[in-house]
């Protein structure tokens, strides 16, 4: 057993699947990942596919990528287009064909004629008003529907009317024939069938009538032949009635329902209603922004598929809900470019400095490598007379506690590059500086200067004639406050409105220009970024900032 194995915590659902193997319950360990194409996955989706898939591939079994498209009004072909993307992306394959609820449409049907003929389920008349206040509480039994009694064959015309769409929208329902005064909820004669005169994504106007999720779930694993059905804790009390039906209907296949908790972090909101409403409303730029806790958003932010599986990794598969510190994550992501992303140098706020002595027309091709420890090659940085080093990097005075910076007089090196001393600046009429003028310290090139005055910093910089102009957007978390969705206050009041800062006219090194699509770098002394996935092109760069160099939030 390798040591990461080892380090892995605990998932009791494994645990559960060898021992199925080991005794001989199943002949092999088929699960599915049944996500609803009513948005973007998150990072929750994220631990989800991670236990799903992982347990189906250490196992020698398959895992089923299954659309549990049961409702057409909320669902959409580019939610199920980017689910795929974001699922293979993530490092995985389903098994077989992607496969959708409504694949079973046709049995689901036959199903409900069987629960009816069986005395198991009945068209209801209730308005949405009524069969609440019929339903109970959940210290107080509800009260069996004035249409319960109703015989097989009146509920097999009635449902038929359903079907055919004789019926309007909201007329009535097909509900299941269980315990009005069952102490679970989900017990309480629970909807399976609703009409909706909705074309659908994938069966066209063949249907006006689509079962409840509860109905279609279990039955859609017993069709599959999935062995392990796992779920977040929020389905725990739906498991009676998954069992229910499977134990009320012809099913090929007795499937079991696991829970385990959710994957909850701070400082985030991972509801697909509250991250649709960002997005409606206007306050990020789209599911795939990349401030958002969507995979497709983490992936335009530079985060890699290897660094969200080893978070997710990280975490225990229990049986508790929790939620997870941000910073944890940002570990992952940070430890991981660490390791993958070359080096390489950004101006974001440009100061120019000229070096006098200097000559005009002189271009040096200096070289070096591409990371510090790692082999992943050279660059080559042009250096000329002009160059741009950050207005952070520059002070008027010296001080001690701008030790590190250039001032008139001081010295400081440049980044894989010479020393050179200021001599003077230039000022505008605004009072702001805007050159320096510099000298470079002869036979400084990776030594330090002959006369022993040795600088007291390094700055980073680029050729101002040779490099390249970008748009650099800097990211911060999408949220002020750790439990933004907390209580009764509106989640909306607690966005961060320095979440994003685009800053044009940076300068970059002039091969970062050509960087691909999805490249990260580390810029040096700023942080770590990514060629965008969209926009990004040799002519007009565009960098997003993936994550910085260290930790700015860890003392709130």
């Amino acid at each position: 057993m390798s040591d990461t194995e080892k380090a892995k915590p605990v998932n009791f659902i494994r645990a559960i699947a060898e021992q199925d193997l080991a005794e001989g319950r199943v002949a092999k360990i088929v699960t599915r990942f049944p996500p609803e194409p009513n948005g973007y996955l998150h990072i929750g989706h994220a631990k989800s596919i991670c236990v799903n898939f992982g347990i189906a591939e250490e196992m020698g079994g398959e895992c089923n990528l299954r659309f549990d498209d049961t409702n057409p009004t909320k669902e959409e072909q580019e939610y199920i287009d980017a689910i795929k993307e974001d699922v293979q992306w993530l490092g995985f394959e389903w098994a077989g064909e992607v496969r959708y609820a409504s694949n079973y449409f046709d049995t689901f049907y036959e199903w409900a004629l069987h629960l009816i003929k069986a005395g198991k389920a009945y068209v209801c008349h209730l308005s949405p008003e009524q069969a609440k206040e019929y339903r109970g509480w959940a210290t107080e039994p509800g009260k069996p529907s004035p249409y319960r009694e109703r015989s097989v064959e009146e509920n097999l015309a009635l449902f038929e009317k359903m079907r055919s769409g004789d019926c309007d929208e909201g007329e009535c329902v097909l509900r299941a024939n269980i315990d009005m005064a069952s102490p679970n909820m989900n017990l309480r004669d629970p909807i399976l069938y609703r009409i909706r005169k909705q074309t659908h994504h994938q069966t066209g106007d063949k249907w006006c009538i689509y079962p409840s999720y509860d109905f279609a779930h279990g039955q859609e694993d017993a069709i599959e032949g999935v062995t392990h059905s796992i779920c977040t804790l929020e389905f725990a009390d739906h498991r009676p009635l998954y069992e229910w039906l499977i134990d009320s209907l012809p099913v090929p296949s007795k499937p079991r329902q696991y829970e385990f908790g959710r994957l909850n972090i701070n400082y985030t909101v991972t509801s697909k209603r509250k991250l649709k409403q960002l997005v409606d409303e206007g306050v990020v730029n789209g599911w795939n922004d990349p401030r958002m806790p969507t995979i497709s958003g983490m992936r335009r932010r530079g985060y890699s598929a290897t660094a969200i599986r080893n978070f997710c990794d990280s975490l225990a598969v229990a049986k508790t809900d929790g939620v997870v510190d941000m910073a944890q994550l940002e570990f992952f992501i940070r430890d991981d470019l660490n390791k993958s992303a070359p080096r390489a140098m950004a101006v974001l706020k440009p100061l120019k400095v000229v070096i006098t002595n200097y000559p005009e027309d002189k271009v040096e091709l200096l070289t070096t490598p591409m990371h510090p420890e790692l082999d992943m090659g050279k660059r080559t940085l042009p250096f000329t007379r002009e160059i741009y080093i950050d207005q952070a990097d520059f002070k008027e005075e010296y001080s001690k506690k701008f030790k590190k910076k250039l001032t008139p007089g001081k010295r400081i090196r440049l980044r894989n590059a010479y020393v050179i001393e200021a001599d003077s600046y230039d000022k505008n009429e605004a009072g702001e500086v805007i050159q320096i003028n510099a000298s470079l310290i002869a036979d400084t090139l990776g030594k330090n200067p002959a006369d022993e005055i040795n600088p007291k910093g390094v700055v980073h910089w680029v050729s101002a004639s040779h490099g390249k102009q970008a748009t650099i957007r800097l990211y911060d978390r999408l949220f002020t406050v750790a439990s933004p969705d907390k209580g009764e206050e509106d989640f909306l009041a607690h966005v961060n409105a320095n979440s994003l800062t685009v800053i044009e006219g940076c300068w970059i090194e002039p091969d970062l220009a050509n960087a691909a699509n999805e490249q990260c770098f580390q810029f040096e002394r700023e942080g770590y970024f990514v060629a965008d996935r969209y926009e990004h092109t040799a002519a007009k760069p565009v960098f997003n900032m993936t994550i910085g160099l260290r930790d700015t939030w860890s003392n709130d």
